[in-house]
């Protein structure tokens, strides 16, 4: 069948004369420019779903497959508090020893579609919490490095560059909402990640600049706008509390989750399956998700489904 494989490299090109351990597939290649993200129709025999390939250079990011690969197999990759992206497979690239393929599944920001309630919301905050608490150790923690697996969530498969399409562009992709459907929420990225033993305590590194710039070691005030902006005010003490300049006075994961949890036992049934309230929306719009949403949160409620899902 015919795969469409998303690609992130400077040099297409370099595709010429690979071959995969585990695929087969041919491929088209196109002349452009070195930052386009491009796609690639790709015949494939024996996997039959979609999946993402990533040109990384190894001398800049040495970690980044190892770490990848760690999480990606037995047994962490059976552990339910393992949300790390896993990794396929590794192609070499011919000729150059520098560079490899990564071949993961193909994942869509955590927050494509929309978030229907509040409920979904701490879902999200929660699977994050876990992966951050048992799992990750990462210099570059962003939203940008946070995907998910929506193939749960979507009734039909949407098209790996179009993502608001069918994949055979017959219309829209239609999808349920978290709480009906929910996702996996998964790390992507760990080129400014360390792997450390268990005797390395309180092992020093130098400053890594990620993607997140208003962590306190970078500058004074953090952003409020998701706080203010989409009314998780309930959640402003546990920033604060996670923010705050002295790094001795900042709280470690296990008191982080114990503060959420505590957080989450005060917010009302009402409050979970409440609409998180898009500000962008224009009064019809915002007409049409509060009815839509009302029509869900009778349904909801009658058949006694949690307002906070589970994956």
């Amino acid at each position: 069948m015919g795969i469409c494989f998303v690609v992130d490299m400077p040099q297409i090109g370099v595709l010429h004369g690979m071959a995969p351990r585990r695929y087969g597939w041919s491929v088209k290649i196109a002349e452009v420019p070195s930052h386009v993200v491009v796609i690639l129709c790709v015949a494939s025999t024996n996997i039959g779903t979609i999946c993402s390939l990533k040109l990384l250079n190894k001398s800049q990011y040495p970690y980044k497959i190892e770490i990848g690969q760690l999480f990606s197999t037995e047994p962490l990759v059976s552990d339910l508090a393992n949300h790390c992206a896993p990794i396929d497979d590794v192609l070499s690239v011919p000729d150059d020893q520098y560079q490899a393929v990564v071949v993961m599944p193909l994942l869509r920001s955590f927050d494509d579609p929309q978030f229907d309630t509040y409920g979904e919301v701490i879902d999200f905050f929660r699977q994050i919490f876990v992966a951050i608490h048992y799992w990750i150790v990462s210099s570059d923690c962003m939203g940008l490095n946070i995907m998910m697996d929506a193939t749960s969530l979507f009734i039909d498969p949407y098209h790996p560059q179009d993502l608001e399409m069918k994949r055979d562009y017959t219309g829209r992709a239609r999808y349920y909402t978290r709480t009906q459907h929910t996702p996996k929420y998964l790390f992507i990225d760990f080129g400014l990640s360390r792997r450390y033993g268990s005797n390395d305590v309180a092992p020093l590194e130098d400053a890594i600049h990620g993607g997140d710039k208003t962590v306190p070691e970078f500058q004074k005030q953090h952003d409020q706008e998701f706080i203010l902006a989409y009314g998780f005010d309930f959640m402003e003490p546990l920033v604060k509390y996670m923010v705050q300049d002295d790094p001795e006075k900042r709280p470690n994961m296990n008191e982080v989750m114990a503060h959420f949890e505590e957080i989450v036992k005060q917010l009302s049934s009402w409050k979970l399956r409440s609409r998180v309230v898009d500000p962008h929306d224009d009064s019809i719009m915002g007409s049409y998700h509060c009815v839509t949403h009302g029509a869900r949160r009778i349904g909801f409620v009658i058949r006694r489904v949690s307002p906070i899902p589970t994956p």
